[in-house]
């Protein structure tokens, strides 16, 4: 079985109001799966489901070749955007207890718990009561929870919610570790910059429905326009301005330079080569900047609402 979990027509509804409608996704082993999309797209209700918190409609959700059932919550780990602590205990003791919940033997509990208290250096707060602790302290345990137990799929909604970018990095780090040791992970966020550096694949999500899933480089790969962003200074810009424009497709480009370059965003057609584009430049002046556009994934999130009008 190549894939953890695979959700098949997944469709809920409150009332009038549908909140997932008819969505599909397949999340591949060992991988860090983007679910995407705006507050209210439907993503948590989709959490839910896999959770077993609700149940859906209509659909199924398969966890490892198995119809998702009651004894899964031992396999899945999930951190829910909403802290979930008891703040008036102590930080050590709920956690062991947490971990107790979640089938773990005192004894592992305590081994692993010391491992990880270690890890992020946060020994000292073992007799802390949640209610001492910050936002971002108290994500920091419920993380370590999150993780104890090592699941099959651990589900992160929001992770990164209340932290500073110093502890942002550290969890984004660990996040990583975890699948390179052969964690699959979902990473759930409206902060859709945050998965260009972490998700292998996405899926989008927008007012209850699935409008884009694949691979993150297959995705870029489908919507990028072969669009070259350059800077160049020659002897007449503005003569090659006029000659570029008669060649190529241009619009004017907008980064910071330490030169006086003439920037423009070139677009070529599909017998244009890079190579071909980048001699020419050569030619005609000094090249300081020749890079390809490589749409964000915001920008495939923008341009896929548009074109469907489901703005």
């Amino acid at each position: 079985m190549d894939n953890v979990l695979e959700v098949r027509g997944a469709s809920k509804n409150f009332g009038s109001f549908t909140a997932l409608n008819n969505v599909s996704i397949t999340v591949p082993k060992g991988s860090i799966y983007g679910l995407l999309g705006p507050n209210g797209a439907g993503k948590t209700t989709l959490i839910r489901i896999i959770n077993q918190i609700t149940l859906p409609d209509s659909g199924s959700v398969i966890l490892d070749g198995e119809p998702l059932q009651a004894s899964h919550i031992k396999d899945i780990g999930y951190l829910p955007e909403e802290r979930g602590l008891y703040k008036s205990m102590k930080v050590g003791e709920q956690a062991l207890y947490l971990a107790q919940l979640k089938g773990l033997p005192k004894t592992v509990a305590k081994e692993r718990l010391k491992y990880w208290f270690e890890r992020l250096e946060i020994g000292d707060w073992w007799h802390k009561k949640i209610q001492e602790l910050s936002k971002g302290m108290a994500q920091k345990i419920q993380f370590v929870v999150t993780v104890l137990h090592e699941p099959k799929l651990l589900i992160f909604d929001e992770p990164f919610s209340g932290f500073d970018p110093i502890n942002a990095n550290l969890i984004k780090d660990e996040i990583l570790r975890l699948r390179d040791n052969g964690a699959t992970v979902i990473f759930s966020t409206h902060r859709m910059e945050s998965v260009e550096e972490l998700c292998d694949d996405i899926a989008l999500i927008h007012k209850s429905n699935k409008i884009l899933d694949g691979k993150i480089r297959d995705v870029k790969r489908a919507y990028k326009s072969n669009t070259f962003e350059v800077g160049i200074n020659s002897v007449n810009n503005s003569a090659l301005e006029k000659e570029l424009l008669d060649k190529f497709k241009t619009t004017p480009a907008h980064f910071k330079s330490l030169n006086n370059d003439l920037k423009l965003n070139i677009q070529l057609n599909e017998n244009q080569k890079p190579n071909d584009l980048l001699s020419f430049l050569t030619s005609k002046g000094e090249v300081s900047h020749f890079v390809e556009l490589i749409p964000s994934v915001n920008d495939i999130f923008i341009q896929t609402v548009t074109a469907n009008n489901l703005q």
